[in-house]
């Protein structure tokens, strides 16, 4: 598996498991075990996911040492605050059965997350936590933060994919060393993301699928990027990503796909600020 070097020199596979939107827990382990078992060593869930106990046993239960593992956590808005912050990634050590973490990032711009983003810079001096960083932090909140704080993010984890590549962020996140990380690397299937014409094409040529692809792409443009599946042929599928590569005129028609427009939401609309922040853990 490759991996990159974030701005603190720890290296971060590229590709790694995700398990948002696994709610039962029992299938959330097995998926994390099979995943484990398949060769994922990056694993990334969050205090809003509701199954950083599930992730924790998976990892007490598989044959992989924690220390070739990189585990990577969010803080949800509603444990912002310095103390309330520190107090939550306690927490969520005690249910991921760790006493460090290699990533943890501030899940959302909202609320008091300079507070909470001291915190863990504090934790990180600390040596409990490995790297710290940000998601959904859009160019204007990523540089204030950046400007008024002692550590720089190692990454920023926004939806990215081939229909919403991120330019401007990338020409930012580079700018002062951040590492960009994709969620959503499949649009979640929207926009008929798997049936694509140019992306099959594509894998026509290299005997791969849309989703191959796709995630091939990311790859070659230096995202990092965190699928998700519970069935272990299409978590299989997305690791055999490494024995191809696109040509720069490939790269070129697949960059010719991105609308500049988030398939999801925007985090800057008013509407979707008070949807979220309604939410509490």
């Amino acid at each position: 598996m490759a991996t990159l070097t974030l701005n603190n020199g720890v290296k971060m596979p590229q590709e790694g498991f995700g398990v948002y939107q696994i709610d039962d827990l029992e299938t959330c382990k097995q998926a994390v075990k099979d995943a484990l078992e398949i060769g994922y060593r990056s694993l990334d869930t969050a205090q809003a996911y509701h199954n950083e106990e599930a992730v924790g046993a998976a990892i007490a239960e598989s044959s992989v040492d924690r220390q070739d593992i990189f585990l990577t956590t969010k803080v949800w808005i509603s444990n912002y605050g310095y103390e309330q912050t520190k107090a939550s990634v306690e927490e969520s050590l005690r249910k991921l059965q760790t006493d460090y973490l290699d990533l943890v990032l501030l899940h959302q711009p909202y609320g008091d997350y300079y507070g909470a983003y001291r915190a863990l810079e504090d934790m990180y001096e600390e040596g409990k936590l490995r790297a710290i960083g940000v998601s959904n932090f859009y160019p204007d909140r990523y540089v204030d933060l950046v400007k008024f704080n002692r550590i720089v993010p190692a990454v920023n984890q926004l939806e990215t994919h081939v229909f919403h590549q991120r330019q401007i962020d990338r020409e930012y996140l580079q700018k002062y060393g951040t590492q960009i990380e994709s969620w959503g690397p499949f649009a979640e299937g929207r926009n008929d993301f798997f049936n694509n014409a140019t992306l099959k094409e594509i894998g026509a040529e290299h005997d791969k699928t849309a989703a191959q692809v796709a995630l091939r792409f990311l790859i070659q443009e230096g995202v990092v990027i965190i699928p998700k599946s519970t069935h272990q042929k299409r978590m299989q599928e997305n690791l055999d990503i490494w024995d191809f590569a696109l040509t720069a005129a490939e790269i070129e028609q697949i960059t010719a796909l991105d609308t500049k427009t988030s398939l999801f939401f925007d985090h800057a609309d008013p509407q979707r600020v008070e949807s979220v922040t309604q939410f509490t853990l």
